[in-house]
C-alpha cells in the first residue's frame, strides 16, 4: 500500500494526493491486523461447525440411517 490517500472536493472535483501521518499509517495497520483476526476467527469458527457437522453424520451412519435418511435431517 502506499503512504498516501487521495482528498477529492467535491464543490470543486479537485483531487488532491496527500501523504498520511503516522497516526494514520499505525491506524491502517492496526484495522489490517484487526481485520486479519476476524478473518481467522470466521475460518475456525466455520471449519469448528463443518467437524462437527461430519462427525454427527458419522455417528447417524454408525446407527445405521442411509445416507438418504441422514440428508434429509440435516437440511
Amino acid at each position: 500500500m502506499s503512504d498516501i490517500k487521495i482528498e477529492v472536493n467535491c464543490a470543486t472535483g479537485e483531487v488532491t494526493e496527500v501523504p498520511l501521518t503516522a497516526e494514520e499509517i499505525q491506524q491502517r495497520e492496526l484495522d489490517a491486523i484487526a481485520a486479519a483476526t476476524a478473518q481467522a476467527e470466521r475460518e475456525a469458527v466455520e471449519a469448528a461447525a463443518a467437524d462437527a457437522k461430519a462427525s454427527a453424520q458419522a455417528k447417524l451412519s454408525a446407527l445405521g440411517l442411509s445416507a438418504e435418511e441422514i440428508a434429509a435431517l440435516t437440511k
